[in-house]
Order: C-alpha cells, then structure tokens, then sequence
C-alpha cells in the first residue's frame, strides 16, 4: 500500500499524508469505486467548504473612504469528536463485487478524516468460465490516522473603504505546488454598514455598528497519484474545484481599543472532485482500463453564527472569533490597517 498525500489538497494550507490505496478500489469495478469514494470523500469535501468560507469580517464597521486593511488569516476546523465525519456504515447489499474478508455484510469504515484501519476487502469473479479470481485489499483509513484532527485554511485578505459606508474585500493564496500537489485560493467580498445612514448625531451615540456581508471564496487543487502495484496507467491525478457563498449580518462593538462582534447567517457551497488519468487494472477478476473514470459532486449548505473579538493598537491589529456551524471553525487574523 503506498501513501497518497491526497486530504488537505482539498483547499488547506498544508499538505499532510495519509495512508490510501483509494485508486485500487478500481479493482472492484467502476460503480463499486465510484460509490466507497462518494462516501469516503463526503465529510472531508464538506469540512473543506465550511472552512474556506470563515474570516470574511471582523467588525460591524465598514471602512470609511480611503480606508483599508492587510490581513493574514488562519481557519482552523477541529473534527476530533465528530465521530459521524469520521466513518460511514459500508453495507455490501449496496455494491456490486465488494465484500468483507470475514463474511460480514455491514461495517462501520473510516471516511476521508477517520482512523479506521485493517479492514480488509476482496473481489471475486470468473473472468474466464470456470476460473476463479480474487484480489483483496484494505479500505483506507483517513486523516485521523496520522493524527491530524482539523482542516485548516489560509489566505491574505484586503479590505479597501468606498463611499456610503460599503467596503470591498479580496482574498487570495497563491497557487503553489509542494510533494506533488498544488493548492490556490481566491475570493471577493462586500460589506455594507447599516448605521452609516443615521444622522450623525444619532451614529455616534448609537452602541453598535451593524452591517451585512457577503463573501465568495474559489479553490482549486491538484494532487498527482502514486501508482500502486495494483493500479498501472498515466497523468492519474485528482482535481478539486470548490466554491462557497457567505451572507451575514454582522454587529459590533465601537470601543477605542478592544472591540466585540458577532454575527448570523448562512453558508452554501460545492465541491467538484475528478480522478482523471488512465488506470489500468492487471489483477483481479476485472482487469480493464479506465479513462478519466471519477467524477464526484458535493453540496454543505447551513446556519452558522460566530461571536470574537479585536484589539486594535494603532496600525496594528488582532482578531479571534469562533464559528458555530455544521463544522466549528476557529478563526485568527494578523491585521495591519489605516483608521
């Protein structure tokens, strides 16, 4: 079995390896592989989403024109009691060729982030009448594994100050490639502050600032596969292409120094997933080739709401907040920034 550094390529900061021979689950035949990989790669996909979309704000107050600020931003998405992300029951009944070594017909098996191992697999058939195959394998264990218990993300973000109290944002990680992957991110966003239509006098006696904000974020990653000794071929690879969409309403605090926000909305996303490339199947009862043979979609959509909090030291600025949503998030921000 070889390692497959293929988990966080999925839109994170860093790169971390987990032990897989997910590809030679071709060996079972298409439908089979298709449908252990929707399942496997479901929470991780999902994770993925709800960490991309954090950080967009960290005030209710939108810059005034010229206004702007520089921030670097680490998410920070722990899975470690999510024990209903972490394994998915894997039932025969529903697969074609795929059954369990010990005669089982349902198990629970690690996803993408879990840390199930040894569970060992076969396929079984007559290629030619009358001679019996079979090849058995172990189903991958996930993240958890090697230890790794959270989905990160990280980016550079503007924010730049407009006229009528809206400001617009951009986030962006350059494209790099590392171990045979490569990882890019960006995104857009506009914040709009409500309280910047009062009357003067009212603003400034009025408590909070409260405003609305809506955020795009795209990812895009590649990881390039190892072949395994089972899985011949060339260019085997996996794509992934993620989008979010943020829309939060958002209210703070307007204290010189230190401030408190909070804010309540909605996140929706996708994810497209391809194994691209040419596998060649040589042993087994199922031995064929296969173009390009993968391609998953996923969706995470849901309520989220965060509460932080930001210090502010003339240019310099701090900022932690967290998320509650389908996966917690815990957000930071190194800020640097004019008024």
């Amino acid at each position: 079995m070889k390692n497959i550094i293929f988990l966080l390529i999925c839109g994170f900061g860093f790169l971390g390896t987990a032990q897989s021979n997910i590809n030679e689950l071709l060996a079972a035949g298409l439908a089979d592989a298709e449908r252990f990989t929707d399942d496997y790669l479901l929470p991780v996909s999902e994770g993925a989403i709800y960490s991309i979309s954090n950080g967009w704000y960290n005030s209710g107050e939108s810059k005034p024109l010229g206004g702007f600020e520089v921030s670097i931003i680490g998410n920070y998405s722990p899975y470690k009691n999510k024990e209903d992300k972490k394994t998915f029951t894997l039932n025969t009944a529903d697969y074609e060729n795929l059954q369990f070594d010990d005669g089982s017909t349902s198990k629970i098996v690690s996803s993408a982030l879990g840390d199930i191992e040894g569970i060992i697999v076969y396929v079984e058939g007559e290629p030619v009448p009358g001679t019996t195959l079979r090849e058995d394998f172990e189903l991958p264990p996930g993240l958890a594994s090697e230890d790794i218990n959270f989905i990160p993300s990280a980016f550079l973000q503007v924010g730049i100050g407009l006229v009528q109290g809206t400001e617009i944002k951009a986030r962006f990680f350059p494209k790099v490639k590392a171990e045979g992957g490569s990882y890019g991110l960006y995104g857009f966003g506009l914040q709009h502050e409500f309280t910047h239509h009062l009357a003067p006098l009212v603003r400034k006696r009025f408590p909070v600032r409260l405003s609305a904000v809506i955020g795009y974020t795209r990812l895009d990653a590649t990881y390039d596969f190892t072949e395994t000794n089972i899985i011949a071929g060339s260019d085997q690879k996996i794509d992934v292409d993620m989008s979010t969409w943020v829309f939060q309403a958002v209210a703070s605090t307007k204290l010189p120094i230190i401030n408190f926000y909070a804010g309540i909305g909605y996140m929706t996303g996708k994810s497209k997933t391809d194994i691209l490339g040419t596998y060649i199947v040589q042993s087994g009862p199922f031995q064929q080739t296969y173009e390009d043979p993968i391609s998953l979609n996923h969706e995470a959509k849901g309520v989220r709401a965060n509460l932080g909090a930001k210090l502010k030291l003339g240019f310099f600025r701090l900022n932690f907040d967290y998320t509650i949503a389908e996966f917690n998030n815990i957000s930071a921000g190194i800020n640097l920034g004019l008024r």
